[in-house]
């Protein structure tokens, strides 16, 4: 499984970074930063519960 970040949607609300701040950090920069790209399979169910949690749809998942 591989989080993908599209930053260009990304309007840094952190819903993603208070679901799940070990995979997600709103940057200074206002955007979402993916800290761990490729985390294990056994968090997918805490990974895809910061995607879904994802106001504008600027996260998803692959694999």
């Amino acid at each position: 499984m591989r989080i993908v970040a599209d930053t260009g949607t990304c309007v840094g609300l952190g819903m993603c970074e208070a679901m799940a701040d070990e995979f997600f950090e709103v940057g200074d920069d206002g955007h979402v930063h993916v800290l761990d790209e490729y985390p294990a399979e056994t968090d997918r169910e805490f990974a895809d519960a910061a995607v879904q949690a994802c106001p504008v749809a600027a996260l998803r998942l692959e694999g």
